[in-house]
């Protein structure tokens, strides 16, 4: 019997259709998060805002693709499908896993030549610090308990066997690129701006850890805290969207 093969979709999705955009928004999932993650954000985009997410392999549409290696392979995978989108100026999101995997984007763009305008990172320690831990290697009840109480696992999903067995070797693997992430040494300082967001009740990350994201670049840095966990902006994240359409104002780009 011929086994059948879907083709793999690749790893950009646009979430909304907009024609020479003005500004491309690019958003990149938190461990296993997918590309359906930033869905909601499409009705919130301002005329001439092209809204693309990432998708990683292993996830949704892409369950049958074999997972990434590592965060730089992730990250060089995205902009060489960006490269062969229309032209457009460029801004990077990413929540947790997400934060990294845009700033190894935004690295391998400056270093083709087409710089991203702003990089936003959301709930991740600076690069340096972000690596470490052993989440991985935990028991499947270890690691589902924790992600539960983070807050990463739905209510309705938390307790249904199935899906259960379904999620976790997509989200131990996406929790492993994470803690054996290390960034290159001496990397060349990003030239474009920089914008952190972190939940003050968040256990993974601080001010301080946060605040380090100031060193990856030359550009404007900013930053900017709310109450909640760690998932707490993506779950309500009208504000979040406000000023990073705000922050991309700034930038001369239309409201």
């Amino acid at each position: 019997m011929n086994q059948v093969r879907t083709r793999d979709r690749g790893w950009v999705r646009a979430l909304n259709s907009v024609v020479n955009p003005a500004i491309r928004l690019v958003c990149f999932p938190y461990s296993g998060g997918s590309a359906a993650t930033y869905r909601a954000w499409a009705s919130a985009m301002p005329a001439g805002f092209q809204l693309i997410a990432v998708q990683y392999p292993g996830h949704a549409d892409r369950i049958a693709a074999a997972p990434a290696g590592s965060v730089a392979e992730m990250a060089s995978s995205v902009a060489g499908e960006l490269a062969r989108l229309d032209p457009a100026r460029c801004a990077l999101f990413g929540h947790s896993l997400g934060a990294v995997v845009a700033y190894e984007t935004a690295k391998v763009l400056q270093n083709n030549g087409t710089p991203a305008d702003c990089l936003f990172v959301s709930g991740a320690a600076a690069p340096w610090q972000a690596g470490g831990g052993a989440t991985h290697r935990a028991t499947d009840d270890e690691l589902w308990s924790a992600l539960r109480d983070l807050g990463g696992i739905d209510a309705d999903v938390a307790d249904n066997a199935e899906l259960r067995e379904l999620l976790l070797p997509v989200l131990r693997s996406d929790i492993a690129l994470h803690e054996t992430y290390r960034p290159a040494p001496h990397p060349e300082p990003l030239r474009c701006r920089v914008r952190c967001y972190y939940n003050i009740e968040d256990p993974l990350v601080d001010s301080a850890r946060v605040v380090a994201w100031a060193a990856v670049g030359t550009g404007r840095f900013g930053l900017r805290a709310w109450p909640g966990g760690h998932f707490q902006s993506l779950t309500d994240s009208t504000e979040l969207i406000g000023d990073i359409i705000a922050t991309l104002a700034e930038s001369g780009l239309p409201q």
